[in-house]
């Protein structure tokens, strides 16, 4: 994979404005609190400190926040099912990753939309395998063609296991399928209790519902996950002029109150245990009422969000790179590139959402992950920014170039740098107009598709023991095909 560059370099906020966003959203804890916490969750916040208000809100104490905070991991070790394959999240670099819940995807075939399905789930993950520009991948779409939830939740989880060795992200669609699950990951790895030595597969879990409520079946889900070991990922998604308020710094703010509650509940429930918080604060197209991922406000709100969390020292993820676009074409193009590109140069500890989805993230297709896993490939190198070294500026190298050949074409200094120093894509076309006609004059789309078919013509990865499977296989009802 690429390596991760640290951004941070952008800062939509002055320092001063962040204080008062932080001061808000810590205030908002103190005054307004939390409702709707189950008693059994109610009761652990008040042991640790909260009160209870007299309409039943818990309310958290800024002590009480700054406790929990101070007891979090700043770096969680997020482990691959191949060990070599982790990534380490909270101020280690930007991390480029799948996500969301589409129910459909972009057949390339016969260029329409359809149901998603379980194939297409583990197609898309299998694309996700091969990518270099893609560091993780949580669960991009739903099997709508299972119906039941523990038998969707087991297959939802088995599909993304068994096709990429990546760090992974699953959700849940009730506490009681999570020990299903967990017990099958135990099998993926050869036995009793293996997952949680190596949980290679986080639980992303809803704990609030906007605006400042608990989710009574997300503080569930997270508690049972915490105890089977799971890394847990929380989520708070308010929608700026519809569940947060209108303005981007008030958004913000509840939205920080509502991932600062989530660290407080984890911590509630097991203090320093291994979170990563997911901060999305969508944004409203106003005059419908409908969500606009794709569009300015979403690309700075969501750079922000990153930089309250990066500076607050919490291991985070934000959302980029949705569009309302229903095909991959320039929409889709330039409204993923800004919004990529500004969550990565502010710094985001992982982007999500961000690859192979359409449609306001209805739609998944994986001919567009391709493509925009080239896209973050030239963003991440724009991450980087301009490297310096002494050796870099040696006048010695342009004497001898300006007194020889007058080129520094085929130098030892260029051969030595042309591959660390530049990113080349695997689709972006650089041919010469002449040689792309004489090549057929093939379409991006086009491309992308043979990359697909390619990946998918050279079958399953090989890191799930087939032993394993087998025995996932026998004590599970999985309807995944077996992929030779």
């Amino acid at each position: 994979m690429t390596p991760a560059p640290s951004g941070g370099a952008f800062r939509p906020l002055r320092d001063a404005d962040r204080d008062a966003i932080v001061e808000h959203a810590f205030s908002m804890l103190e005054h307004v609190g939390m409702a709707d916490a189950p008693t059994r969750y109610a009761d652990l916040l008040l042991e640790a400190g909260a009160t209870l208000r007299h309409d039943g809100r818990v309310l958290l104490p800024r002590p009480m926040v700054d406790a929990a905070l101070g007891r979090a991991p700043s770096t969680v070790e997020l482990p691959g099912f191949r060990e070599d394959r982790g990534v380490s999240i909270g101020g280690q670099g930007v991390h480029i990753g799948t996500g969301g819940a589409a129910v459909r995807v972009l057949d390339a075939v016969t260029g329409r939309y359809r149901d998603s399905v379980l194939d297409d789930l583990w197609t898309m993950m299998r694309v996700v395998d091969t990518l270099p520009n893609i560091h993780y991948g949580l669960r991009p779409l739903v099997a709508r063609d299972i119906e039941d939830a523990l038998e969707l939740d087991l297959n939802t989880a088995f599909a993304v296991t068994a096709a990429t060795a990546k760090p992974t992200g699953v959700s849940f669609t009730s506490v009681d399928t999570v020990d299903p699950v967990v017990d099958m990951f135990d099998l993926a790895l050869g036995g009793e209790g293996r997952f949680a030595a190596q949980p290679f597969s986080m639980a992303v879990v809803v704990h609030v519902v906007p605006p400042l409520r608990f989710s009574p079946e997300g503080c569930e889900i997270m508690e049972r996950a915490i105890q089977r070991g799971m890394i847990v990922q929380t989520c708070s998604a308010g929608q700026a002029g519809a569940t947060s308020p209108p303005s981007l710094a008030g958004s913000l703010a509840q939205g920080l109150a509502e991932i600062l509650a989530g660290i407080v509940l984890a911590d509630a429930i097991k203090p320093g245990h291994p979170c990563i918080h997911a901060f999305m604060p969508f944004v409203s197209d106003l005059r419908t009422g409908a969500m606009t991922g794709g569009s300015g406000e979403a690309a700075v709100i969501s750079a922000a969000a990153a930089q309250l969390l990066r500076d607050l020292d919490i291991p985070h993820a934000v959302s980029a790179g949705i569009t309302e676009a229903k095909e991959a074409d320039n929409q889709a193009g330039y409204e993923k590139g800004y919004t990529v590109s500004l969550a990565a140069h502010a710094g985001a500890d992982m982007v999500q959402l961000s690859v192979g989805m359409l449609g306001s993230i209805m739609v998944a297709s994986p001919e567009s992950l391709v493509i925009d896993s080239d896209m973050c490939g030239a963003i991440l190198r724009s991450v980087r920014g301009v490297e310096v070294d002494t050796s870099y500026l040696d006048l010695a190298i342009v004497e001898e170039v300006v007194s020889g050949e007058g080129h520094y074409l085929g130098t030892a200094q260029t051969l030595e740098l042309m591959r660390s120093e530049y990113v080349y894509p695997d689709l972006g076309d650089r041919q010469s107009v002449d040689e792309w006609v004489s090549a057929g004059e093939p379409s991006l789309w086009d491309r992308a598709g043979e990359q697909v078919r390619e990946i998918l013509a050279a079958g399953r990865p090989g890191h799930l023991d087939p032993a394993n499977e087998a025995a996932i296989r026998a004590a599970f009802p999985i309807h995944l095909e077996e992929k030779r």
